[in-house]
């Protein structure tokens, strides 16, 4: 078992297993309720749950171990994120989980793409002709053929 919670692959499944049913609950959330507002509710329930993590597992200390470097990108990730959500959460009121999720998944493209380009990072042909069907499937099912 302890190989397993140290396999980057197990954590990644569990994460989309994770977002699959964020975008169920989500939809039946946002239901009657300014998405904005639905928004802001999840945002609280996941700072709670996160400093429950860090106080429970002792890494409380490690916030003062934080590089000035560390800490600018770490906030612009934390505004691109509620700039996604605030997106996604509007998205799922006014359009099908089915048909949202997809489109938003299209951040596997643009993240193989920048990582490529900006972070140097490499992926084999085969990879590439992954990236493709993702982007492909993802218009497939958005477009609702």
């Amino acid at each position: 078992m302890s190989v397993l919670l140290q396999s980057w692959r197990f954590w990644a499944i569990l994460s989309a297993v994770f977002a699959a049913m964020t975008a169920i609950l989500a939809k039946v959330g946002v239901s009657g309720v300014p998405s904005d507002v639905a928004t802001l509710v999840r945002t609280v329930v996941i700072l709670l749950f996160a400093a429950a993590i860090v106080v429970a597992t002792g890494q409380g200390a490690a916030l003062g171990t934080i590089s000035g470097r560390s800490l600018l990108f770490l906030i612009l990730s934390g505004l691109a994120t509620g700039a996604s959500w605030l997106c996604y959460f509007r998205a799922l009121s006014l359009g099908e989980a089915a048909r949202v999720a997809p489109i938003d998944k299209l951040s596997v493209v643009l993240v193989a793409i920048l990582g490529a380009s900006v972070l140097g990072e490499t992926l084999s042909a085969a990879a590439w002709a992954g990236v493709v069907l993702i982007a492909a499937g993802a218009a497939l099912v958005a477009s609702g053929w």
